[in-house]
């Protein structure tokens, strides 16, 4: 399948990525005898920002020492408080079709699934931005099974243009990404043309045997082709991408190592790694085989790999969705986690159903977004729907050196808090509004630049004079 692809597309596979499996295991081998000394070595670089080396990253994954896991935990909420402070950016996925020709047994979209099949018409497409607007989102992952018949890249780019030009008297979506199956160069350019935020495909996993067994048939089951989607993305022009993995399919410490080594590979090569990393683990879903799997990840082993991560990348985002409980949320969000889903159907056209379709993944989070916002509230944070980054360029190698320098901090938490303001006049009532501007007043105390913060209150009374979609 690898040759009827780069026939079809003229690309040299050979040119791209590839993951070296002896060299990961040997890593994580090795990592199981390194000392207490070593590991306290890797952990003060690790919180100087210094960078970790993959076999830094091996040793952690490895190590057994309670004592190492609680000083990992403690760095991880700091790294987090200073790379992104308070903020927590929430967005909800759109699934527009479940057609699909790949059988992954994980997925309840899998071909080999027997269930009645949707895609959205255009009127129903507008049924559903319309009643994401109404909730108050701002920012959609948009979410397709593959299949190029009953889903095609023309279809996509339609309901892309389609959601753009929806306006509201409330607003209007002001950001779509894209989570759709590996696609060709070409595809890609017309993908970047229409404006779309973050490219966003799951590697599901880095272990190629394991790959195999999970996905059966369709064009999925080329590993190779899945794996340089992103080198494809990138050449063509699209800067900011978003991997991940289905933790469970393999040994979680394996799937962390490629990673590490795929975002590594993108930064060198186009000069930024990874926008975001998510991290969804297995849960049921219908239809799909149930086979066990001795992979699962338990909720420790979870919050253990959600630090290491923070750790190995510090400037890249990471996303959760309502897969979790809000307890096992709460924990993750003050270990790492940057970005949570809210409020999220995923099921096509569940947003407006009455009666609910089958879900690609059982979700556990069922509160609905402003549930959700009240909640991060309560725990001192400020939930952002900005989408300003995107509108202003920052993306890509311009936002990770934002990042890195620390700059990007006096944008994205005053972002954060007009996007609360908008968010409380338009769709809050009097207990949120009141709740909003306490937390609202409260973090603007903590701002020691008096021009930015005379910004930030210029900007809220404009915002309660009726301007709206106000950013830095």
């Amino acid at each position: 399948m690898k040759n009827l692809y780069c026939k079809l597309y003229g690309e040299d596979m050979t040119k791209n990525f590839n993951i070296d499996e002896n060299y990961i295991s040997g890593l994580l081998e090795r990592g199981k005898n390194i000392g207490g000394d070593h590991i306290g070595r890797i952990l003060y670089r690790a919180e100087a920002l210094a960078g970790l080396s993959h076999a830094d990253v091996a040793a952690l994954l490895s190590t057994r020492d309670e004592g190492h896991w609680q000083k990992i935990f403690e760095i991880a909420g700091d790294i987090k408080q200073r790379v992104y402070g308070d903020r927590v950016v929430m967005f909800a996925p759109l699934y527009i079709s479940d057609y699909c020709v790949n059988d992954c047994i994980y997925c309840g979209f899998c071909a080999e699934n027997p269930r009645e099949r949707k895609r959205l018409s255009i009127v129903e497409l507008r049924g559903e931005i319309r009643a994401l607007e109404m909730m108050g989102h701002k920012r959609l992952a948009l979410e397709a099974g593959e299949d190029p018949i009953n889903c095609s890249l023309d279809y996509v780019l339609e309901c892309i243009r389609e959601i753009y030009g929806m306006k509201f008297e409330s607003g209007e979506i002001r950001r779509v990404n894209v989570n759709i199956g590996a696609s060709s160069e070409e595809d890609y350019r017309r993908l970047h043309a229409a404006g779309i935020g973050t490219y966003i495909l799951f590697q599901e996993t880095y272990h190629r045997a394991s790959y195999r067994q999970v996905h059966r048939s369709g064009p999925k089951a080329d590993y190779d082709y899945h794996l340089t989607a992103f080198d494809r993305a990138m050449r063509a022009g699209i800067d900011d991408v978003g991997g991940g993995v289905l933790f469970g399919l393999y040994d979680h410490a394996f799937e962390v190592m490629g990673l590490m080594m795929h975002n590594e590979h993108l930064d060198r090569q186009y000069g930024a790694g990874f926008h975001t990393i998510s991290v969804p683990r297995l849960r049921s879903a219908s239809g799909s085989v149930d086979t066990m799997y001795p992979h699962a990840v338990d909720d420790e082993t979870f919050a253990r790999i959600v630090a290491v991560l923070r750790l190995a990348v510090p400037y890249t985002g990471l996303i959760l969705s309502t897969r979790e409980s809000p307890e096992m949320r709460r924990r993750l969000i003050r270990l790492g986690v940057s970005q949570v889903s809210a409020g999220s159907e995923t099921s096509v056209g569940g947003y407006n159903a009455t009666a609910k379709d089958a879900e690609q993944f059982n979700t556990v989070d069922r509160r609905g977004i402003g549930e959700v916002a009240k909640w991060l509230m309560d725990e001192g944070f400020v939930p952002s729907f900005c989408t300003a980054c995107y509108r202003q360029g920052r993306t890509g190698d311009r936002f990770h050196e934002l990042v890195k320098e620390g700059r990007i901090r006096d944008v994205c938490l005053p972002n954060a808090m007009f996007t609360l303001k908008e968010y409380a006049l338009d769709y809050g009532d009097a207990s949120f509004m009141a709740k909003a501007d306490k937390l609202i007043s409260r973090k603007l105390e903590g701002i020691d630049d008096t021009t930015l913060r005379a910004t930030i209150r210029e900007n809220l009374r404009r915002l309660e004079s009726g301007d709206r979609d106000v950013f830095l």
